[in-house]
């Protein structure tokens, strides 16, 4: 004979089963924690809060002996192993190997958002995503690495964390075999294999592999910036990059290079300088073939050959294809000059990449290594020179002795010296010295033949040069004449101005 709950209605076999019912509705709660003061309505309850206070596990895994101080989490966990996954959503048919998660998952089909902050009025769909978002409110991080005493206030945080001291990286790729510290960054790295971009900005249209990289393209078009630094008050659309910006504060720079030990304050900037070392250039350019090692570096290259400018002045509407250039551009209207300053001896710069390179001098690095011999140099460029000893390609001379010597082999080096002036006295439709010089260069690379017909050669070229900015040298194409210059000056390192 069953009895019944007068409060809801609700039927049980045992009375004992509907008095412990009855204190859902009273509130009762008389089982009380020595060691806390905790209250629980059922004595199960207590016993297992119990064990947070004496550190008992009693419910042992037998796959990777890892314990539970409860029977249920044991249960939870041995699904890892299994891949079993009972619960599955009616609507999508998506399947989950705990309830609450389905339950949790089903809100986003109904687009409930049951528990709302008290401070802010935001609403959520799970009761531990709002108690993480009060702590935003209160400060309060109680979840603390023992290893270097780090405060965070959820323990997830807290979890990852701690993979940064042992390196676990517990979650594989099957398709590649790459291991993640985090099973969000693995699903979002799936992504790249299948394609997949489920989240679509609802202002643009644009699609994401990732909830998190919709949020924060979001504050685009919101130019919301809700993280704060407390120490200079600047403000970021991403958390991560206030992380990241507070280190320039504490000089933390806690990702460190196991081939050189160069340390760093970003865990990307790690792994873009290991590919320095490791040669690897992951990102290839479908229009030709190009490859590189940062994917930042591909999208500017892609723009070669879309022609695409995204970035413009809004002083005076010129575009510009890469950021930096638009940021040097908009100092001639605010006529700012920064001075990026060495620490070590005081000398100034006006560009950040400009103090990197030069503080190499008194550090001793050099990150860039030929492939062919272990010769280790400090600059890209001069590894480029360098390699061309190994390659039969020698467009031009290093040294002007080296050229000196070269040109007595020629019985025609008074010749190439009058046709040269002879092309500097046409007064040929360039806006620079610079390019003059490049028509230099044309004729130190150029055969004894070349140069006796290199008057009109040059008279047919020089549209290629304006119109369509072609290298003489290396035949590479430009998408605007400034760049044609900016290469050939590259090209003119390795040569004596005049061919002397």
């Amino acid at each position: 004979m069953s009895v019944q709950c007068k409060i809801c209605g609700k039927c049980f076999r045992v009375a004992r089963q509907l008095s412990r019912h009855e204190r859902v509705h009273t509130g009762e709660k008389p089982y009380e924690c020595k060691q806390c003061g905790k209250c629980f309505s059922e004595a199960g309850h207590l016993r297992r809060h119990d064990r947070v206070h004496t550190g008992e596990a009693p419910y042992k895994c037998k796959q990777c002996g890892k314990c539970f101080n409860q029977a249920v989490l044991l249960r939870r966990h041995e699904r890892v192993h299994t891949g079993e996954k009972p619960y599955e959503c009616k609507q999508c048919g998506k399947c989950f190997s705990q309830a609450v998660h389905l339950r949790t998952h089903e809100r986003v089909h109904t687009g409930e958002k049951p528990y709302e902050c008290k401070q802010c009025g935001k609403c959520f769909s799970e009761a531990k995503t709002l108690r993480c978002h009060e702590r935003v409110h209160t400060g309060e991080k109680p979840y603390e690495c023992k290893q270097c005493g780090k405060c965070f206030s959820r323990s997830g945080d807290l979890r990852s964390h701690e993979r940064v001291h042992t390196g676990e990286k517990p979650y594989e790729c099957k398709q590649c075999g790459k291991c993640f510290s985090e099973a969000g960054h693995l699903r979002s790295h799936e992504r790249v294999h299948t394609g997949e971009k489920p989240y679509e900005c609802k202002q643009c249209g644009k699609c994401f592999s990732g909830s998190g990289t919709l949020r924060s393209h979001e504050r685009v078009h919101t130019g919301e910036k809700p993280y704060e630094c407390k120490q200079c008050g600047k403000c970021f659309s991403r958390s991560g990059d206030l992380r990241s910006h507070e280190r320039v504060h504490t000089g933390e720079k806690p990702y460190e290079c196991k081939h050189c030990s160069k340390c760093f304050s970003v865990a990307g900037h790690l792994r873009r300088h290991e590919r320095v070392h490791t040669g690897e250039k992951p990102y290839e350019c479908k229009h030709c073939g190009k490859c590189f090692s940062v994917a930042g570096h591909l999208r500017r290259h892609e723009r070669v050959h879309t022609g695409e400018k995204p970035y413009e002045c809004k002083q005076c509407g010129m575009c510009f294809s890469v950021a930096g250039n638009l940021r040097r551009h908009e100092r001639v209207h605010t006529g700012e000059k920064p001075s990026y300053e060495c620490k070590q001896c005081g000398k100034c710069f006006s560009e950040a990449g400009h103090l990197r390179r030069h503080e190499r001098v008194h550090t001793g690095e050099k990150p860039y290594e030929c492939k062919q011999c272990g010769k280790c140099f400090s600059q890209t460029g001069n590894l480029g020179t360098h390699e061309r000893i190994h390659t039969v390609e020698k467009l031009c001379f290093s040294r002007s002795h080296n050229l000196n010597s070269h040109e007595k082999v020629h019985s025609r080096k008074h010749s190439h010296k009058r046709n040269s002036n002879e092309i500097v006295s046409k007064g040929l439709p360039f806006k620079s010295k610079r390019a003059v010089s490049n028509v230099r260069i044309r004729f130190t690379n150029a055969t004894p033949t070349q140069r006796e017909t290199g008057d009109n050669r040059i008279e047919d070229q020089r549209s290629d040069i304006i119109e369509r900015h072609t290298c003489w040298i290396c035949q590479e194409e430009m998408s605007s004449e400034s760049l044609l210059l900016q290469h050939y000056e590259n090209h003119m390192r390795y040569i004596p101005s005049g061919g002397s």
